[in-house]
């Protein structure tokens, strides 16, 4: 998770911000607007958008960045454009040009054919434009110095991959996929596959799960409810909880809760071992995260109360 440095004169305010990151701005520029809107202590992105890629960037503040991992896990959904017989350096329009290819012809028909191929478990070669690191340094940054390095294939899966559109040089695709997979290399690999090169020429992140549906606030939004003072903004964040839907709720009374919020164990039998939890006081409020083992519930993620 990209995370912002916490900030002296910052308050504690925890929720998730579902940003509608802009075009032309890095993931990380984007957390430090962010960040200093909210005045915020410590922040998060849960999940890197290229500069070029606009779309859903869930931000995690406070207390709400102890859950960004089963975010960054998340299966994340995607519109996108490539433009076919050219090939980028960067695997976008941000980069020059390193190879021209001619464009045979390619209907519907022979584009869900080469689709076939890609959807479902499949291994990907992560591009060297990434922030996969080899002995400490980015990739970026060797391929900005015209070095290549050997990257091992990756497993990713691919949830679903339909053709929205199809014209003469380009198509589009709506895209569902597993962390960790490129949307750059798998239009490469899809045009390749076609016979040509190619490389993507619009990229949207339409939601992460579990936030389909979910209302997506621009930094225009925000940079205006600044004005108007904190509450504006908090009204934005979700609460954490929101976060992990799927998790069963198990609801505490008061003497559990005491207990557990010190770090010890409840006894609890019938908990399916190694079964995660969503964890609630009496009164509602949300505890933490919790694991089921041998007949006991363990604290595992305990939120701070204010």
């Amino acid at each position: 998770m990209g995370r912002g440095r916490k900030r002296p004169g910052s308050r504690d305010v925890s929720g998730v911000l579902l940003l509608d990151k802009p075009l032309g701005m890095s993931s990380n520029a984007a957390l430090q607007q962010v960040i200093r809107l909210f005045k915020a202590r410590k922040g998060g992105h849960t999940g890197a958008l290229d500069p070029l890629a606009s779309g859903m960037l869930p931000i995690c503040l406070g207390e709400a960045t102890k859950l960004s991992s089963w975010l960054l896990d998340a299966d994340k959904h995607y519109a996108v454009t490539a433009r076919l017989g050219m090939a980028t350096a960067t695997g976008d329009t941000e980069g020059e040009v390193v190879q021209q290819m001619d464009v045979p012809a390619c209907d519907r028909r022979r584009l869900e054919a080469v689709l076939q191929q890609f959807r479902g478990d499949i291994m990907q070669v992560p591009p060297m434009y990434s922030a996969l690191k080899r002995d400490g340094r980015p990739l970026y940054e060797l391929a900005r110095e015209g070095k290549v390095v050997a990257r091992e294939p990756r497993p990713v899966t691919i949830s679903r991959l339909v053709v929205t559109n199809i014209e003469r040089e380009s198509f589009s695709l709506e895209v569902s996929c597993s962390k960790g997979t490129y949307i750059r290399t798998l239009v490469e690999d899809i045009a390749a596959a076609l016979g040509s090169c190619g490389h993507v020429t619009m990229l949207r992140r339409r939601h992460v799960d579990p936030y389909e549906g979910r209302d997506m606030v621009p930094l225009t939004e925000l940079e205006s409810l600044a004005a108007r003072g904190y509450e504006a903004l908090d009204e934005l964040l979700l609460p954490m909880d929101q976060a992990l839907p799927h998790w069963p709720a198990v609801t505490l009374d008061t003497a559990q809760s005491a207990r557990i919020v010190h770090g010890q164990a409840l006894d609890w039998p019938g908990g399916t071992d190694n079964a995660r939890c969503r964890i609630y006081s009496a009164s509602g409020r949300f505890i933490g995260l919790g694991q089921f083992s041998e007949g006991k519930l363990l604290p595992r993620r305990l939120m701070m109360q204010n």
